[in-house]
Order: structure tokens, then C-alpha cells, then sequence
């Protein structure tokens, strides 16, 4: 499966850079469990930044970035088969959870929940 990784990511940082990256870490730790469980982790982040920058965007806060951080994990989801949400307020995360659900998408709270997940 695609299974796209959903939390907070700008959520409660105030727009600081260093705060976002450590937001991203956190998401990031899911990739190795996912993928070692045989599936692809995906991060919305992973393909909105470059984008983003590519627009000429600055970062989340920048105003072209609403027409980009949204949407791509909204096109991604057209694409995923699962979502992961892990704890945390984020409205992006509680978007996705909406939308995977609307597409009759499986929604895991838990690494552990996910099919074939193997321990380290």
C-alpha cells in the first residue's frame, strides 16, 4: 500500500523553521516501519516543499503556499491507499483524515495497526 503519513507539521510552531523541522522528524519516523512492513510511505511534505519552492515560495507561511501545502495532499490521497495519523492537533492531518475517509480509505492510528507490520 501508499500509505500517507498525516500529523502536525505546522501546527503549533508559530512558522518556525526549526520547529516545522522537527515536526517533519516526526512524520519521517514512520517511513522505516511502514516501508520495512512492506508498503510506501509517503509525506506530503516530501512533495509540497519542492513545489512550493519551485512557485517561489519562501516557506509554509509564504501566501502561494496555501495554493500548494493543501492541495498536493489532497492529489496524493487520489493516489494512496491508507492514511497514518499520528497524534497531534493539525488541521492538514484532520483534512486528510476527512478526505480518506470519504474515499473509503483505511485510517490507522498505529504503526502497529497497519497490515503485515513487522517489528524492528
Amino acid at each position: 500500500m501508499l500509505i500517507l503519513i498525516a500529523g502536525p507539521y505546522r501546527s503549533g510552531t508559530g512558522d518556525d523553521p526549526e520547529l516545522m523541522a522537527r515536526n517533519l522528524a516526526r512524520l519521517e519516523e514512520a517511513a522505516w516501519p511502514i516501508f520495512r512492513s512492506g508498503h510506501i510511505p509517503m509525506i506530503g511534505e516530501w512533495v509540497a516543499l519542492p513545489v512550493l519552492r519551485g512557485a517561489g515560495g519562501t516557506g509554509p507561511a509564504d501566501p502561494v503556499a496555501e495554493q500548494i501545502m493543501y492541495p498536493t495532499a489532497e492529489r496524493l490521497l487520489r493516489h494512496c491507499d491508507a492514511v497514518l495519523r499520528l497524534p497531534g492537533e493539525s488541521t492538514g492531518a484532520d483534512q486528510d483524515v476527512r478526505i480518506a475517509r470519504e474515499r473509503g480509505l483505511p485510517v490507522y492510528h498505529r504503526i502497529e495497526d497497519i497490515p503485515g507490520y513487522q517489528a524492528a
